[in-house]
């Protein structure tokens, strides 16, 4: 009698335990919030966050940082890169008549402007690469249509000989104006992300060689272009993170 006491106590502890902890553990599967400390990643903000911190571009063995610029945006003011100091930041080229990559690229930043809602401290510059149609007002508008609205993301415009010496020069993003291009011009589909300090940082390959833009010209919905070529921005918005966190 003593026995069949005591298995019932033991029954009822563990149907009490299972009640209690079951629940919680299925709707931690269910929300992908198991954490893996074989993968040194944490779950924050729907997004992962391997802890381990993104390397620096190193160019001669120094930090890369990003050159002094200085445009107007789409609200007629002057923008710094010293005023983006304490922010993290992404980079691109882009224009608005563009019929090609721009239109997914912009695509894509919108939604990592949307995913990073939370935080003032992040933004983006886009240096238009067509400066004599992309007027402070058409930039305006452009940003209107394509629910551009972080106060932090500058659409830019200014003396074409600067744009490009800073896209070629200072991040070594291809761009370049023709009649043999389409729309005319012809430019990178990448992203240079930047850290508080004005630093450009970059991720590793699995072979230790920096991976030093993000491509942005594959549509994060989509996930592979025509070509098979996976997006990047599920790594970027990861990135992104961890330099807002630091």
């Amino acid at each position: 009698m003593k026995n069949n006491k005591k298995y019932i106590v033991i029954f009822l502890l563990i149907l009490i335990l299972g009640l209690v902890f079951v629940p919680r553990i299925v709707n931690r599967l269910k929300n992908d919030d198991i954490s893996r400390s074989e993968s040194r990643s944490i779950k924050f903000d729907n997004f992962e966050k391997n802890i381990e911190p993104l390397p620096y571009l190193l160019v001669n063995n120094e930090r890369k940082k990003v050159p002094n610029f200085k445009f107007i945006n789409q609200n007629g003011k002057s923008i710094s890169n010293n005023d983006y100091l304490g922010k993290v930041y992404i980079v691109e080229f882009f224009f608005t008549t563009c019929t090609t990559i721009c239109p997914i690229m912009n695509t894509n930043l919108v939604h990592i402007q949307n995913s990073f809602t939370a935080f003032p401290n992040f933004g983006i510059a886009s240096f238009t690469i067509n400066p004599e149609f992309d007027t402070s007002e058409v930039l305006k508008l452009y940003a209107k249509e394509n629910d551009i609205n972080n106060l932090n993301w500058n659409l830019l415009t200014g003396d074409r000989s600067d744009i490009y010496k800073l896209a070629n020069e200072g991040f070594n993003l291809y761009t370049a104006a023709s009649s043999d291009f389409v729309d005319g011009f012809e430019h990178s589909g990448y992203f240079a992300i930047i850290d508080k300090e004005g630093y450009i940082r970059s991720r590793v390959d699995q072979f230790g060689n920096p991976k030093i833009y993000y491509k942005g010209s594959v549509d994060f919905d989509e996930k592979l272009d025509s070509n098979g070529e996976a997006e990047e921005i599920t790594i970027l918005k990861e990135d992104i993170l961890k330099l807002l966190s630091e």
